[in-house]
């Protein structure tokens, strides 16, 4: 069940006709909205990401990428904004992590008190009170004021001593060892400590802890909910109903009051006269779109398969032109929520697929067709960028080049055998 729209007469009057919502437009309106066009060059950290979204993090290196693919930043300028606390990984929907600019901390956090406080569930069934881990809070805030320095989790542990439960087999098996984790996520939530990084790096998931006095949101649960909602429509450009809840994982009656709230239109789009839902979207967004110009040259961009591009809404489907969905080794591709490799993409159209290989400092790429010069160009950039950036390019933070290889041959068998092969 989706909300009732809520167009007013001047929103409905500067509807783009849903003919003319195609899947091409809207992968070109999608490119724009999230500054991969060049509208972001020249911009912060902070502006990428209020602009295009927050970066999802999980250990690996999209974040770099993101900020490097719309506005030029290298990694020693993000680095700094991390250490400066302009950008910060932080728990938010969902309870998920992500890098986000300062102006959104106190409320993105809010998000993520659920998930931090679901946690405790689990504990409870393992017969864990919740004063305990109330004190167990209290226990590491002063600890941590104590030390001075951010310590890490084995730090803490060893610190704690007796106030840290160990969970035994039983909490193994339930995914809980000790206590602590519970209540530094909760900590985290609250912003009463913060995670820092441990080599002052994005792409790894090794921290340490520090305290931390965040001033509160400035809005109720109700507020962030909306805020988000606003958010997420404006680095989208528009979403289906049930993309927006995937994302923001609020339930139904939640996301259509947060829609109603921001006077969220629904939109149809030439898919929808097939059947296909409809795409909500911010009431200034529904006239930018009508008037909207999509560029005729190419506009090459290698993106990681965490971008928000394709993350927010979990459509890579759509990201693939028809020509080559319909094609026998596209078929598996075009069924995956998730891509499997990063996308090379051009105004917002998947035109191949790329891994990095460390061993011999080069990306390995699939090109569904022959590659022009613009795209062999934007390879090279972004390879001399990992090269002398990153060293490496992990999708996770359990990502190897071992256990990258497979997908590494995988990509070089199919570009051998394509006519796009290199």
């Amino acid at each position: 069940m989706t909300p009732e729209p809520l167009s007013t007469e001047s929103v409905t009057a500067h509807m783009p006709p849903a003919g003319t919502l195609t899947p091409e437009r809207l992968r070109a309106w999608a490119w724009h909205k999230q500054g991969l066009d060049g509208s972001l060059a020249g911009c912060t950290a902070e502006q990428v990401f209020a602009r295009a979204g927050w970066a999802r993090s999980v250990g690996g290196a999209n974040p770099y990428l993101t900020l490097f693919a719309r506005a030029g930043i290298r990694r020693e300028q993000v680095d700094a904004d991390v250490l400066s606390h302009r950008i910060l990984e932080l728990p938010t929907a969902r309870g998920c992590t992500y890098v986000l600019g300062r102006d959104d901390f106190a409320w993105s956090l809010q998000l993520s008190l659920d998930a931090a406080e679901a946690t405790f569930r689990v504990l409870g069934r393992l017969g864990v009170d919740r004063g305990e881990i109330a004190l167990l809070e209290e226990q590491v805030l002063h600890t941590l004021a104590e030390a001075g320095a951010p310590l890490d989790p084995r730090q803490l542990k060893e610190e704690l001593g007796d106030s840290v439960r160990n969970l035994g087999e039983e909490g193994k098996r339930k995914g809980a060892t000790t206590t602590l984790p519970t209540a530094l996520g909760i900590l985290q939530s609250q912003g009463r400590i913060r995670r820092v990084p441990a080599n002052g790096r994005l792409d790894q998931q090794r921290y340490a802890y520090e305290a931390w006095g965040l001033p509160p949101s400035p809005f109720d649960d109700d507020g962030a909910r909306t805020e988000l909602v606003r958010r997420y429509l404006g680095w989208t450009g528009g979403a289906t109903f049930k993309q927006s809840q995937w994302f923001t994982g609020f339930t139904v009656a939640q996301s259509r009051a947060a829609l109603a709230a921001v006077g969220a239109v629904e939109v149809p789009t030439a898919e929808t006269a097939a059947g296909g839902a409809g795409m909500w979207m911010l009431p200034d967004d529904v006239g930018r779109l009508a008037a909207f110009e999509e560029s005729a040259g190419e506009q090459i961009q290698l993106l990681a398969g965490t971008d928000s591009l394709v993350l927010l809404r979990r459509n890579a489907a759509d990201l693939l032109d028809e020509a080559d969905r319909d094609k026998k080794v596209m078929a598996s591709l075009a069924l995956q929520a998730d891509l499997p490799d990063h996308p090379i993409l051009d105004r917002g159209r998947i035109i191949g697929l790329w891994q990095y290989e460390p061993g011999r400092e080069r990306i390995v790429p699939w090109l569904f067709h022959a590659p022009t010069p613009a795209v062999m160009r934007r390879i090279a950039e972004v390879e001399a960028w990992i090269r002398e950036d990153l060293g490496d390019f992990r999708a996770f933070s359990l990502d190897s080049p071992a256990t990258r290889q497979k997908r590494i041959d995988a990509l070089a068998v199919s570009a051998g055998a394509s006519p796009a092969g290199l």
